[in-house]
């Protein structure tokens, strides 16, 4: 198609001097006809990876349905994610952004495949490599990355930094491993008590699957039949050591024993969609928790203070990337289809790094929280109170 449109261009430069736009053109110039939205394919359907499963006869489809809409959607999403997180990497080295800071590059189809399933007024609490799901739950860039730096239009005021935003119906962002899977548990039950046919998304890293208290949360779920998706990210390390040198066994979808679980390629966003949205299904039909098991890959080492290479070859990154990157699986299917061209992914691009550099200047510009908001918002709705500060003298006001 592109051929023949260059061709027929090319000829009528050659008898005419003239583009469709009527501008003159000069001898030897290429012209680029510019193609509609009617050349390209509106929807297209997928083969997608089978869904291993546990305690369950049926699963996922094994096809996927994918508007050129929706396409162009994701792929804004998650290329959003990846640039703002490489943002803050570099922030990070020149020491604007400091303390802990988990990125989330090379898992972007996990946190854009989730959202398309879900409503928005459903809810969602992860650990603490959270600024990709802080964007898909709708905070802006600038408040995101301001955050980050420590600054008063971040998203909590410039007081929680990196494993600490929040935003409605997402509750974080959370820094002690694994606490804040029977939080999610809670939320479902208020779910559940309030009778508003919603769901609470609960993750949680392969790092955590281990812990106590997950297995706590999967027992009430259970015998409660809480409408709770609880989904294990499972990039392969916990830290830097890698899941077969950290647990007996790494079927984390089998990990809820008597509960139904699902294992998902975590690298293609159709894959984590359509299991996300048969979980949904599952839960809001009053048949209890779900467990999912998305397999995926950070790019970044477990922090800013890893370099992921000491447990992990370059080697082993590169063939990730060049093999199962999300972003560009997405792309090549869409191409490959005629939903989309070359040009309009570049132009996405571009307009891309153009917010990210912008909420950048606005995250390095943007002032530091005032000593006067030191205790503000201890409490939700009490009234003033007076805080003791370090010495008995000292009196700070806290205002919720």
């Amino acid at each position: 198609m592109k051929t023949m449109l260059t061709i027929i261009s090319n000829a009528l430069c050659r008898m005419t001097g003239r583009n469709a736009g009527a501008q003159t053109v000069s001898e030897g110039a290429r012209v680029v006809v510019s193609r509609s939205f009617a050349d390209f394919t509106p929807q297209a359907t997928f083969n997608i990876k089978k869904c291993d499963l546990h305690r369950l006869e049926d699963g996922p489809p094994l096809a996927a349905e994918l508007t050129r809409d929706q396409g162009l959607h994701y792929y804004r999403t998650m290329q959003t994610v990846r640039r703002m997180e490489l943002k803050a990497d570099q922030l990070y080295k020149q020491k604007i952004i400091r303390g802990f800071c988990h990125l989330y590059d090379g898992q972007e189809a996990c946190a854009a495949g989730i959202e398309a399933a879900i409503n928005p007024t459903d809810h969602l609490i992860t650990a603490y490599r959270a600024h990709g799901y802080t964007y898909t739950r709708g905070v802006a860039i600038k408040e995101i990355l301001a955050e980050l730096t420590g600054r008063k239009g971040g998203v909590a005021k410039g007081k929680g930094g990196s494993m600490h935003m929040y935003a409605p119906h997402f509750y974080g962002g959370n820094g002690i491993v694994g606490a804040q899977v029977p939080l999610g548990a809670g939320i479902a039950l208020a779910c559940q008590y309030q009778g508003n046919n919603q769901l609470c998304v609960t993750l949680y890293g392969d790092g955590a699957a281990n812990q106590g208290q997950l297995f706590e949360s999967f027992n009430m779920a259970a015998l409660w039949k809480l409408p709770c998706i609880f989904i294990c990210e499972n990039n392969k390390y916990g830290m830097g050591t890698s899941v077969e040198r950290a647990s007996a066994s790494t079927d984390y979808y089998k990990r809820g024993d008597f509960i139904p679980g699902i294992r998902v390629d975590g690298m293609d966003v159709l894959c984590v969609r359509e299991a996300t949205k048969f979980a949904a299904d599952h839960c809001r039909a009053g048949k209890g928790p779900i467990i999912m098991e998305l397999q995926t890959y950070r790019y970044h080492g477990h922090s800013m203070s890893d370099p992921g290479v000491s447990y992990r070859t370059r080697d082993e990154i590169q063939e990730v990337r060049t093999k199962s990157d999300p972003i560009s699986l997405l792309k090549e299917r869409m191409l490959s289809n005629n939903m989309a061209s070359v040009e309009e992914f570049k132009e996405i691009d571009v307009d891309i790094r153009k917010q990210v550099e912008e909420a950048a200047q606005f995250a390095t510009s943007d002032p530091e929280p005032p000593l006067d908001d030191l205790c503000n918002h201890i409490f939700y709705n009490n009234p003033p109170l007076e805080v003791r500060g370090t010495n008995p003298w000292s009196k700070l006001k806290s205002v919720s």
